[in-house]
């Protein structure tokens, strides 16, 4: 069984279309690599394997020498984006996390770059093994997959810089405005949701426009089409680094999910492999160290924990 799900190879792709300015560099030739795989940075850039993971591997030996698929949606810096100085690699969190995950286990990676709302899609139809790309673990995307939770989930919400129409997160303050966001985000049905308060306070309710990735979010922004832009703080933060002079963050806000990795429904040894890896690589401090890499706050971690449906 677990043969037939670790010699798939990669098929063809699709990825959201690039934009101009700074975010162009991290997401150059998304279109180009839509129809192929690519490796991902070097390993010996990775922490050293723990000792621990050997007996993983003598635990579940049919993940030794298997060749994995990892659907994502390369257009988050500082998870997952195409490397400025390499089109043709991958960088970021994500993809050392599910790296150091294949060196613990004994299995290569290489990469299925979609659309982010045919991530669990592409996973559901055997066209991916596993989905490392900062997706929230929640209930209902559970019914697609099974999730394991690594990191805690902080929200940004990005806006003209001056915050003009004095936005103040996922409240009142949205009525009448327009929300960019990623067609599949959790943050969608949030906003939609504030409707009934914007109605009863005499306002019309926010609207959201849908895109297929971040870059193309933050580019509505920058080109007047939308107000704000609610997504991982790190993803808002570092919008704001690449156009300090015409975004800023209005404020962070907590959301009750986790960020998790998916797996497929009926694979419980391959699961429950990914859950035992994880908690090593955490153990050894491994996942930290990939946080502070990146820049991220190492306070995100999470001990893994199973979110089923």
């Amino acid at each position: 069984m677990l043969n037939h799900l670790f010699s798939r190879r990669p098929e063809a792709g699709s990825a959201g279309p690039a934009i101009n300015g700074r975010w162009r560099a991290a997401i150059l030739g998304a279109a180009c690599l839509a129809a192929m795989s690519v490796a991902s940075a070097a390993q010996a850039a990775l922490p050293a394997t723990p000792a621990a993971c050997k007996q993983l591997q003598a635990k579940y030996p049919s993940l030794k020498g298997a060749k994995l698929v990892d659907a994502i949606n390369p257009h988050t810096p500082g998870y997952e984006a195409l490397d400025p100085k390499d089109p043709s690699q991958y960088i970021g969190f994500d993809i050392d996390l599910v790296q150091s995950l294949g060196s613990c286990l004994g299995f290569t990676v290489t990469y299925k770059p979609v659309a982010f709302a045919a991530l669990l899609p592409t996973l559901q139809s055997g066209q991916a093994d596993i989905i490392i790309s900062d997706i929230y673990a929640t209930e209902e995307r559970a019914k697609a997959a099974d999730f394991i939770t690594y990191s805690k989930v902080f929200d940004g919400v990005l806006v003209v810089k001056g915050n003009p129409k004095h936005i103040t997160g996922i409240n009142a303050s949205l009525c009448g405005d327009v929300a960019a966001e990623n067609t599949g985000y959790v943050e969608v049905p949030l906003v939609q949701n504030l409707a009934a308060e914007c109605k009863t306070a005499g306002k019309p309710a926010p609207s959201v426009q849908l895109y297929d990735n971040n870059a193309d979010c933050i580019q509505a922004i920058l080109a007047g089409r939308a107000d704000t832009y609610i997504n991982d703080v790190n993803t808002v933060d570092q919008a704001v680094k690449a156009y300090p002079d015409k975004l800023s963050k209005a404020v962070a806000v907590t959301l009750p999910y986790s960020v998790g990795i998916a797996v497929p429904k009926g694979k419980t040894e391959f699961r429950d492999a990914i859950v035992a890896a994880l908690t090593e690589l955490q153990k050894a401090g491994i996942e930290k160290t990939l946080l502070v890499k990146w820049s991220l706050d190492p306070e995100n971690l999470e001990a893994p924990k199973l979110i089923l449906h």
